[in-house]
């Protein structure tokens, strides 16, 4: 295994002192023409590349910031690193990335992972329903944003979209539509996202004069297409089959939509299927989803900024007050949706 190169070799190398090497990449200016070119020769012959780690160590300062999201393999999180990382790196910092892969252990894992690299700060899209992952992390002392999650009894900063009011557009349009009978597909129990859109639809039911009977519920352990896949199976297997669907997210609505293509029923004349986050593949289905937007890369970089105003990266951190930043859902109707009933 090669060894790498240190700034002692480079010295060695040069015939300088460390402190001469350290100059030449910190402070050229103060070094003379002839020895820095002789040290900056030394540098290309032998390929050192400084430890950025142990600087930023050294200073108590990371340029990085942590990312750590559900589900890479969903793009409304794929945007929301778009826009955190466009955020960060005008500020001359980058992004680590990370997937929980909805798992709390994960997430765990990773949390562990940013506290031990003293990364500046993390976005964070939280898989543990409990907060003991968001507790522990809080004792390092690292300033985190909660991102697509508001920050209900903490004192933290949040970006997050008005899902409640997300569920009632798209059970309400289905309403509009005719619908009286619509089921579901909700995910996860213990994420709020879900709850809310659940919460959300209810009440676009009761505006409706309709009582909770009216909304079918079909939980999924996970948010993503071969979930959507079995919910769709299932909701094939019913004795009443609802008139519509509405999906917490849209893969979930995709899964659906595969399920019920296979199986003959067609959409949007014989099921209604409404989805959430109005992903670019919405628009690209068999049969073009109607979905509730989330500005998926507004979110990411609004949290971005609050994380580097607290940071000192983004402004004064004195002067940065915790505030929880709310964003308004739209409905986008494609075909999937307009039947008439």
């Amino acid at each position: 295994m090669a060894q790498s190169v240190g700034i002692k070799d480079v010295a060695r190398v040069a015939g300088v002192s460390v402190g001469t090497v350290s100059n030449v990449i910190n402070r050229p200016d103060s070094v003379g023409p002839d020895t820095r070119a002789r040290v900056l020769s030394a540098i290309d012959r032998l390929g050192y590349v400084r430890s950025e780690s142990a600087r930023q160590l050294r200073a108590g300062r990371s340029r990085i910031m942590g990312l750590l999201v559900l589900d890479m393999g969903n793009p409304f999180f794929v945007d929301v690193a778009r826009g955190a990382e466009r955020a960060a790196r005008e500020a001359g910092l980058g992004v680590m990335v990370c997937n929980s892969a909805q798992s709390p252990g994960e997430e765990a894992e990773y949390l562990s992972l940013f506290a031990e690299q003293r990364v500046r700060g993390v976005l964070l899209t939280p898989a543990d329903a409990t907060g003991r992952n968001i507790g522990a992390f809080r004792r390092h002392g690292i300033p985190f944003v909660l991102v697509d999650r508001v920050a209900e009894g903490t004192t933290e900063c949040s970006v997050s979209v008005d899902d409640v009011a997300g569920g009632a557009l798209a059970v309400r349009h289905l309403i509009d539509a005719g619908h009286r009978s619509i089921a579901y597909v909700s995910g996860p129990p213990g994420f709020n996202q879900v709850q809310d859109r659940r919460t959300g639809a209810l009440t676009a039911l009761a505006e409706a004069g309709l009582g909770p009977d009216a909304l079918r519920e079909l939980p999924t352990e996970r948010l993503d297409v071969a979930a959507g896949r079995d919910a769709g199976a299932r909701l094939l297997g019913l004795s009443r089959r609802p008139t519509a669907v509405f999906c917490a997210n849209d893969l979930l609505a995709l899964g659906v939509l595969q399920s019920l293509f296979a199986a003959g029923v067609a959409v949007p004349d014989d099921l209604a299927l409404v989805g959430y986050d109005d992903i670019e593949f919405a628009a690209a289905a068999a049969v073009p989803l109607t979905s509730v937007r989330q500005p998926a890369a507004t979110m990411g970089a609004l949290a971005a900024g609050l994380l580097l105003e607290e940071t000192g990266a983004g402004g004064d951190p004195a002067a940065h007050e915790h505030r929880r930043v709310v964003l308004q859902p739209e409905l986008v109707v494609r075909r999937s949706s307009l039947s008439a009933r």
